[in-house]
């Protein structure tokens, strides 16, 4: 063999490639669990996307009564007032779960109307709460048919609780809620930790 010849074949030699090491069994075990994380993280934003940020509402007709559940913005409220005076129907049910001493609550539930307003405050302060005094209005005042109003996030679990105590037929309205990522976030978190309560709570 020419030195050339030897030359060609230690280059030739030195520039091959060492195989990859076969990954360990801890780094296939962490993989496993990052795509499995993964997979799961997106299956939880696709199904809250669905829920809480593009709800299923409802055609509008009308009904026995209006009901609208408490909180903030207080945009819900008006939709509520404007329904009514639309003539969707002759009964507006408000929660006033930000207390009896929410002056901004005066023109709802103090206001002259030609239909009927009643404002509560829920008994547990909850959306069950809620629930359980539209079941009791309809019972008392023979509701077949409610429209119940509550801002976007909150819309599928308010017709899951209220679905639990009233037997008639909802018609769920979404009105306006925040934009922005921290508002969704906590949305989401909230939202679904108050999911898993409802489904482990027996009836009404």
């Amino acid at each position: 063999m020419s030195f050339s010849d030897a030359k060609e074949t230690s280059v030739t030699e030195d520039s091959t490639v060492a195989p990859s090491p076969e990954p360990t069994p801890r780094r296939r075990r962490v993989l496993l669990v990052c795509i499995t994380v993964a997979v799961l993280l997106a299956g939880f934003i696709t199904a809250g996307w669905r829920v809480y940020m593009n709800p299923q509402t409802d055609p509008l007709r009308p009904a026995d009564a209006i009901v609208v559940l408490g909180g903030t913005p207080y945009e819900r409220f008006d939709v509520g007032l404007d329904l009514a005076k639309r003539g969707y129907a002759p009964y507006l049910l408000i929660s006033q779960s930000t207390g009896a001493d929410d002056r901004n609550m005066d023109k709802y539930c103090k206001g002259h109307f030609t239909f009927t307003v009643s404002c509560f405050i829920p008994d547990p302060w909850t959306t069950e709460g809620e629930a359980q005094e539209i079941r009791s209005k309809a019972q008392e005042l023979g509701w077949h048919h409610i429209i119940v109003i509550t801002f976007t996030p909150h819309v599928s679990r308010a017709r899951y609780i209220v679905g639990k105590c009233f037997d008639g037929e909802l018609t769920m309205v979404a009105s306006p809620a925040p934009s922005g990522v921290a508002f969704w976030s906590w949305m989401f978190i909230r939202q679904s930790g108050s999911y898993v309560k409802a489904f482990l709570t027996l009836g009404c």
